[in-house]
């Protein structure tokens, strides 16, 4: 509709040009009649004049007549009548034959430019409108037509193996070293189908990929499609489910022909929980959009012949919610976990993200693969790329080692918050505060290791202490739960023992303290005076995948001593913070006053002021 509302301003537009032009032809013949009037005649007078003899030459251009004099070289004009013969005129008007064979008669017609733009144009050119008008109607039918069938194709984008910018493969991927071995079977299948197909066996047809956002899930899939050598189709789930009814169930079947053409090839369906979650979660009905999409990839999926060399490969970091027909033998019955990379994965990674940037001297991938413990295969790609950002904008042409600390201190806590100016009042209030976390973190033998305080902004947080594990843990126990409430609650006693007051600087420390003491007591069985039982059950909407509320699976008896149990855990780490702050005092306000005059203290500083060697 809006190409043909474009079209017919076209045309509109060319109308008033050729109406601008034709009227500017008009206005110069006017012009130079005007010019004229002063030579323009009659015909009676052209006939008396020819009976004097003064006429020379009389040149007809239609009903125009151009006359020349034999005693003047000006011209003069008359018109006669349009179908009338001039020299029957002339002689009904008292010319005699013998003076009119005297003077030379010239007949020119009109130019054929000016019979085509005066005569032919006006008369086609309406014509022309109407069909130019019906064509593109027509085509903008056609168009609409030719969308229509479009919108019901597989919006799959391919990757070619011969693709030397997209290449990856798995040496181009830090960790992950056992999901690569379970992968290197679908490699092998693609590669040598007949080696399985002839003993019998039979390579799943589907894997499913788990793990948390940003570990590796695309990348790892593209890495068996180019170590096969093979076609890589990708498709998100979101991109089947359509507005119209049946779109998504025939993209489906359009995006598995057209894997089957390319075979042997990989289909990679990202986000599988978008189209693959349960059904029959009460909403939509048995004729939800979703739902049929869903059952139309589990026709396909079901209906591959054994010696189909197609490996359909799907991720999701939902797992819980997907149909139990999806993960049943013969379809997705291959499950592979992604974890997030451990500290010699992160190292590794992060050589890869490093190796086309310029480094400093005094770069330790190690140190900083042991600050970024949690962080996932693309929050170090982002770490490695923020680091050279923040070099660029100090215009140096290597990256240094504070660059990425002050990377990894930016995607933790956010940017550093320049104009949050502190009075010199609520720099004491933070210093202490942060002195306080920092110090119990410390002198807790179950707690980490301090890395960095600091009271610069950054964030939603007025400060910081950085306290990371020196290697990585899977499994945590009850003391070192005990020790995290303790520091949590480490600045909020330090206030409360130098200013004998307290400030809402704590209030995010005491909703973590509540959260992890909950949890401590109710989903990880470890209240002293309660059975090793989870208490609770948490309800999700299915079609949704969020938490609505929190079933109570207990007695208000039950209730009162998870409650006691709760209060027990945080006033016995509040206790034991204040125990630490109190025998620590002086050494406490050592280290806020250094906080004040530096506002940072990097882990050798600080270990320096507690009198420890780093």
């Amino acid at each position: 509709m809006k190409q043909f509302t474009k079209n017919l301003i076209a045309v509109f537009m060319v109308l008033i040009f050729i109406s601008l032009l034709f009227s500017g032809k008009d206005t110069n013949l006017a012009t130079q009649m005007g010019r004229l009037n002063d030579y323009k005649i009659s015909l009676t007078q052209l006939a008396e004049d020819i009976e004097l003899q003064k006429v020379k030459r009389i040149t007809e251009q239609g009903n125009r007549l151009s006359i020349e004099y034999k005693d003047s070289d000006k011209k003069k004009i008359t018109y006669k009548e349009q179908d009338a013969s001039l020299t029957q005129t002339l002689v009904n008007l008292g010319v005699s034959e013998d003076n009119l064979r005297k003077v030379e008669i010239v007949s020119s017609g009109e130019s054929f430019l000016k019979i085509f733009f005066f005569g032919v144009v006006p008369t086609l050119l309406p014509f022309l409108v109407v069909l130019f008008l019906f064509w593109s109607l027509f085509s903008q039918a056609s168009k609409g037509q030719m969308q229509a069938f479009n919108f019901i194709r597989s919006r799959a984008r391919i990757f070619k193996p011969d693709n030397k910018k997209d290449k990856v493969g798995f040496d181009d991927i830090g960790g992950l070293d056992e999901a690569k071995e379970e992968l290197k079977e679908v490699v092998d299948f693609l590669k040598f189908p007949d080696k399985f197909l002839k003993i019998g066996a039979k390579i799943p047809k589907g894997v499913l990929l788990v793990g948390s956002p940003g570990t590796g899930k695309t990348l790892i899939a593209r890495a068996v499609a180019n170590e096969a050598g093979v076609p890589f189709f990708h498709i998100s789930g979101s991109e089947f489910v359509e507005l119209f009814v049946g779109v998504g169930a025939s993209r489906v079947r359009s995006t598995f022909e057209l894997a089957k053409r390319s075979a042997p090839s990989i289909l990679f369906i990202d986000e599988l929980d978008a189209i693959g979650r349960h059904r029959g979660a009460g909403i939509g009905g048995g004729h939800d959009e979703r739902e049929q999409t869903l059952n139309q990839i589990l026709v396909e999926m079901d209906g591959f012949d054994k010696d189909t060399k197609v490996v359909v490969i799907a991720a999701t970091n939902r797992p819980d919610i997907l149909d139990p027909a999806l993960l049943r033998p013969g379809r997705f019955d291959r499950r592979i976990v992604l974890d997030r990379p451990d500290i010699k994965a992160r190292e590794k990674i992060l050589k890869i993200h490093c190796s086309n940037k310029p480094l400093a001297k005094d770069v330790d991938i190690s140190k900083i693969a042991q600050r970024t413990a949690g962080f996932s295969g693309a929050d170090l790609e982002n770490l490695a790329n923020e680091a050279a950002i923040l070099a660029a904008r100090k215009n140096r042409k290597e990256i240094k080692q504070e660059d990425f600390y002050m990377a990894v201190e930016k995607i933790l806590l956010g940017p550093e918050r320049k104009t949050h100016v502190l009075s010199l009042r609520e720099k004491k209030i933070a210093a202490i505060h942060e002195a306080g976390h920092a110090l119990v973190a410390h002198f807790h033998p179950y707690a980490d290791p301090v890395h960095k305080v600091s009271i610069i902004s950054r964030g939603m947080a007025g400060g910081f202490t950085l306290a990371l594990p020196s290697e990585d843990k899977y499994f945590r126990s009850r003391k070192e739960f005990e020790a995290d409430l303790a520091v949590s609650l480490g600045g909020y006693a330090a206030e409360k023992i130098i200013f004998k007051d307290i400030t809402t600087g704590a209030s995010n420390d005491l909703r973590r303290v509540t959260e992890l003491a909950r949890k401590i007591v109710m989903r990880y069985g470890m209240g002293g005076s309660l059975p090793p039982m989870v208490f609770g059950h948490r309800e999700e909407l299915i079609f949704l995948g969020k938490e609505i509320h929190e079933e109570k699976t207990y007695s208000e008896k039950v209730a009162t001593m998870i409650d006691e149990e709760i209060e027990k855990f945080v006033r016995r780490s509040y206790m034991r913070a204040v125990k630490i702050l109190k025998r620590k005092i002086n050494l406490l306000k050592k280290i806020a006053n250094e906080l004040m005059e530096k506002e940072t203290l990097e882990k050798e500083e600080f270990l320096k002021l507690v009198e420890v060697k780093a």
